[in-house]
């Protein structure tokens, strides 16, 4: 279905360019088109990852109905994922081939942030993927009307958010210094989500074209240097709801 550009607010300036098209008029400039493949193709191997992530950090649940608020979270990341493996198919690109040159990043991110225990899992579950969460958030802006609807909408918070809150901070308040622990946690996995982005991006020349300028009223330097201190930003008021120190 198309959907209408959006009409610009007194708090947001007039959408123009490939922002106020529809993929129908987009996607005939070959180089958005690549690079539009790439985003959906690292978004839904993101949302399988994380569908295969959740359902192995509910084993590690204390209770029965933390392992299902858990998996009811993994089953949410898998609709995400059949969304955007849908979306590929219908716009002619074979979906697993989208997705391959994204696996081993994405994987080595997952390999070396592997959490120790459930407190870990739940933070990283919370503060890592809201980092790339912002990150696609940004890019998101400069997308055609319909690959932006998608995109935000496979973004939806999966429950994460509230959960996660609730059980770090109550763990906390039950043992502080767990604290101390979980902050350096989030810490590392703040540093291992930007520089998985910035790999992801740097490896594909039609993704890293678009965001760089040259296609779909790329960000410049100096935007790019604002989206990280956002990004940034919102990481620690996450770090805030927490109950832990950025």
């Amino acid at each position: 279905m198309e959907t209408p550009a959006e009409t610009p607010t007194d708090n947001q300036p007039p959408v123009t360019g490939i922002a106020a098209q529809d993929w129908a008029a987009a996607s005939a400039q070959p180089q958005y088109r690549a690079a539009v493949v790439d985003l959906l193709g690292a978004l839904a191997y993101g949302e399988l990852a994380a569908f295969e992530r959740l359902a192995e950090d509910a084993k590690l649940a204390p209770t029965l109905a933390d392992k299902a608020e858990l998996a009811a979270m993994a089953s949410a990341e898998f609709h995400h994922f059949e969304q955007l493996r849908d979306r590929l198919a219908e716009i002619g690109e074979e979906p697993h081939e989208a997705m391959a040159p994204f696996a081993a990043a994405l994987d080595g991110f997952h390999r070396q942030t592997a959490p120790s225990d459930w407190l870990e899992g739940l933070v990283k579950a919370y503060v890592g993927d809201s980092i790339a969460s912002d990150f696609y958030r940004e890019v998101a802006a400069r997308l055609d009307t319909d690959t932006r609807t998608l995109v935000l909408a496979v973004l939806d918070d999966t429950g994460h958010a509230t959960f996660a809150v609730e059980k770090v901070r109550a763990a906390i308040e039950a043992e502080p210094r767990v604290g101390g622990r979980l902050a350096l946690w989030a810490r590392r996995l703040m540093g291992e989500a930007l520089s998985q982005a910035q790999r992801v991006v740097a490896d594909r020349d039609a993704l890293s074209t678009m965001l760089v300028g040259g296609v779909a009223d790329g960000f410049d330097l100096a935007e790019v240097g604002r989206m990280f201190s956002r990004i940034t930003e919102a990481h620690t008021k996450r770090m805030a709801s927490l109950g832990l120190a950025a």
